[in-house]
């Protein structure tokens, strides 16, 4: 079972965006397999707290991540000498935008199976699940093999631990602790 909570504190931005990623790919994965298992009949408690966990990740933490990344990741290299890594960021924008698009038409739907409900149609579901699993392995693997070194070897040990403190105030600030 994955957890929204905040990846690891780091004093390096790109080592929680990492960490967060990984976490990307295990919530798809379990996503993809319970998605796999659907068959009409009603779901187990593990099924419904899957569905539960990420509806969590990526109403939450993904949404964060991607915010992370436009705001730390994404400016230095769009104003960039390279043209062409400028044209991939801005289809990883794009991305999140089709990405959020994506998870609306979803979200209703494992919502109401981690509620136990199910009204769903599974193989609308299915196909929903099928193109945001791709887009988000496709988005995933762009910015791992392309755009995460580039904009490492652009930025300094100081941006890089100024970027993992905004980002741990920002989740912060969305998630305080609670009152005693």
């Amino acid at each position: 079972m994955t957890t929204t909570a905040a990846p690891a504190v780091s004093d390096d931005g790109f080592e929680a965006l990492d960490a967060c990623h990984r976490q990307t790919i295990e919530t798809l994965r379990q996503l993809e397999a319970l998605v796999a298992r659907l068959d009409g009949s009603p779901l187990d408690a593990a099924d419904r707290a899957t569905a539960a966990e990420a509806m969590r990740f990526f109403a939450e933490t993904s949404r964060l991540h991607h915010e992370d990344e436009e705001r730390h990741v994404f400016p230095k290299l769009l104003t960039g000498p390279d043209q062409q890594l400028a044209g991939h960021v801005r289809r990883l924008q794009e991305d999140h935008h089709w990405l959020a698009a994506d998870w609306n038409e979803l979200a209703p739907q494992l919502d109401a199976l981690a509620s136990g409900h199910n009204w769903v149609d599974i193989d609308v579901l299915r196909e929903g699940v099928a193109v945001f699993l791709a887009l988000s392995f496709e988005h995933v693997e762009l910015e791992e093999s392309c755009i995460y070194p580039q904009a490492r070897a652009q930025s300094v040990k100081s941006e890089r631990r100024a970027m993992a403190r905004e980002m741990a105030a920002r989740r912060h600030a969305a998630n305080p602790a609670p009152k005693r």
